[in-house]
């Protein structure tokens, strides 16, 4: 039987940023993660930290962001890797008043951290930008698949990852402070399965309804972009000429089938942004786990109170794990109280 402080299920965004965080205080812990369906390998993986339809911060968006790009240049030290690049955020203006509206929006406590109030027009001459754009400074983008492919060899060979189902009926709960699953036992689980969670009948309750993005890769040697532009949507180099765009937003579709109307969808969009001769070369598609108030869901099963749940994280996974990760782990382990936007008790009749 093996005995650990934690057993946790998924290893996308938010469960690798709990891991990290029961490693950094010497917490013991088993992962169990299927390794398919997961929106976390989809994402741009793109860290900014500004609303750009609205010229806004996110919620505690400037708390996360510095949380986020400590945490992920902390990692890829740690593995040895060069998944983190500095790479700043071009947002092209569509009209004049989205011009004012970022030249106001550059003057105010918070964002005149992160927006330029110079115009910019060092962009590819491929690029459709007759009202030049605007630069988001600080900006970086992670290379995700990279990342969680590298951590989960590197939990492998600490004998700390299986890569399975998880069977929730397998589940024992031997008291209140102790439970086991199949040869594990362990004081918590902590789920961190993304839209996955529809299947947890534990959690299934809670109003994660699931938006599905899709993404398409291409092939453009004459573009030479080296900032990722922001338009209705993204292009972001990846290198060797190829860029990544997106992404679509369907509420209806929870497959995770690429479709032939998405890639119409993106390829119509970026045939107005630039005029240069383009190949797509890869196609992707996921679920974003997002919910209706578009906050995420922490906390602990009002019964089973060994499980907890780690997850809602949506379109800004990659800038809010870390942050989700910590208030997670301060709650379990010192009781400090989760705030009212992200807890699941927000939702009592739910679980």
């Amino acid at each position: 039987m093996k005995e650990v402080d934690y057993l946790v299920v998924g290893l996308g965004l938010a469960g690798m940023a709990f891991c990290d965080k029961l490693e950094q205080h010497q917490k013991s812990f088993f992962v169990i993660d299927k390794q398919i369906e997961a929106a976390s390998r989809v994402a741009a993986g793109l860290i900014n930290p500004v609303i750009l339809k609205r010229y806004t911060l996110p919620w505690q968006g400037e708390e996360q962001f510095d949380l986020a790009k400590s945490y992920f240049r902390r990692l890829d030290a740690k593995l040895g890797l060069n998944a983190v690049t500095e790479i700043p955020v071009y947002k092209i203006f569509s009209s004049a008043e989205d011009q004012n509206n970022w030249f106001e929006a550059s003057d105010k406590p918070g964002l005149e951290r992160f927006l330029k109030p110079e115009l910019k027009s060092d962009i590819s001459e491929m690029v459709n930008a007759q009202l030049q754009a605007g630069e988001v400074k600080e900006t970086v983008r992670i290379d995700i698949s990279k990342l969680l492919d590298t951590y989960k060899n590197y939990l492998t060979k600490n004998h700390s990852y299986e890569q399975e189902t998880f069977h929730y009926d397998k589940i024992e709960f031997n008291s209140e402070v102790e439970i086991e699953y199949q040869n594990i036992k362990t004081k918590r689980i902590v789920f961190a399965e993304g839209f996955g969670v529809k299947d947890n009948p534990f959690f299934n309750k809670l109003p994660l309804v699931g938006n599905k993005g899709e993404y398409i890769d291409i092939y453009a040697p004459e573009l030479q972009l080296t900032q990722a532009l922001k338009a209705t949507f993204f292009i972001i180099p990846l290198g060797d000429a190829v860029y990544k765009v997106g992404a679509t937003f369907n509420w209806n579709d929870k497959d995770y089938k690429t479709s032939l109307e998405a890639r119409k969808e993106l390829v119509a969009k970026l045939k107005q942004v630039i005029n240069c001769e383009f190949e797509v070369v890869r196609q992707e598609a996921a679920v974003r786990p997002t919910t209706g108030d578009r906050r995420p869901l922490l906390g602990v099963h009002l019964i089973h109170s060994q499980l907890a749940i780690l997850n809602g994280l949506g379109t800004r996974g990659t800038m809010m794990g870390a942050y989700l990760a910590d208030k997670l782990y301060s709650h379990l382990e010192h009781g400090e109280a989760l705030e009212d936007e992200i807890s699941i008790m927000r939702f009592p009749k739910k679980f």
